[in-house]
């Protein structure tokens, strides 16, 4: 049974300079932004909803059973198409948990969308989002996986401390590789758009910079796997390869 008071919302655009046209790339027979609306249907969290700037993406999604909402196409980012989304499906301001998933992630696990809201349990919390521990070199070098680097408040939660490009933290121990799926508090994500970029977000290239560094409290759950994300054409096959395999 869904929740109303949460709302999972999918920012989707064509403007890809890697991969363009990436939300309505075929995978098994259905455009990728469709699987990403089936897996989060399939978490049964609450009413959900593609966000996005590109009539070409909202009639596919309707033609597939789903909800689609246009926003604009001057948004620098997900997090300000998503909270303008919210103002048009939400006016009664209702909806007190807000998911934002990621288009290009059609690999993801229903459950660990599911994980994500663990965290908001906790009032102090203003964030939640996902992590999983990095096993390979590869993985713990390459600048392109964001790292977490928290401090343990609970059996597989972190509280964040800091998010990086570089491999960190330093030394042996456990690092974690973070997932880009968020859930913000209505009130938090309100906060979050109209902070202006901070100095270590421009730094870095990492939006929730922003969050830590104005005092917002964001933690994580540990969940086993990264999704795949689709950022290029050799992520695409691989896509491709897993789905037909599930």
């Amino acid at each position: 049974m869904t929740e109303p008071r949460i709302l999972v919302l999918i920012p989707a655009r064509m403007a890809s300079t890697r991969l363009p046209g990436k939300p309505l790339l075929d995978i098994g027979g259905l455009p990728m932004i469709v699987h990403v609306l089936r897996r989060a249907e399939a978490a049964k969290l609450g009413r959900v909803a593609v966000a996005t700037d590109t009539a070409e993406i909202a009639a596919v999604v309707t033609a597939h059973g789903g909800e689609a909402v246009m926003t604009s196409a001057d948004h620098p980012s997900g997090s300000d198409r998503v909270f303008e989304a919210l103002g048009k499906l939400d006016p009664g301001r209702k909806i007190e948990i807000v998911i934002n998933l990621q288009g290009d992630f059609p690999t993801i696990q229903p459950q660990d969308i599911g994980a994500v809201l663990g965290p908001l349990g906790d009032s102090a919390v203003d964030i939640a989002t996902l992590a999983a521990q990095i096993h390979t070199e590869e993985e713990a070098t390459n600048p392109n996986v964001i790292k977490l680097i928290g401090s343990a408040v609970a059996a597989r939660r972190l509280r964040a401390l800091y998010f990086t490009r570089a491999t960190a933290p330093h030394g042996d121990g456990p690092r974690y590789h973070h997932i880009g799926l968020y859930a913000y508090r209505r009130a938090a994500l309100q906060r979050f758009v109209a902070l202006p970029p901070s100095a270590l977000e421009r730094q870095e290239k990492l939006e929730q910079l922003r969050a830590l560094e104005a005092g917002m409290r964001i933690d994580v759950t540990i969940v086993d796997t990264v999704p795949r994300g689709v950022d290029t054409p050799a992520d695409l096959e691989t896509a491709r390869e897993i789905l037909a395999k599930s």
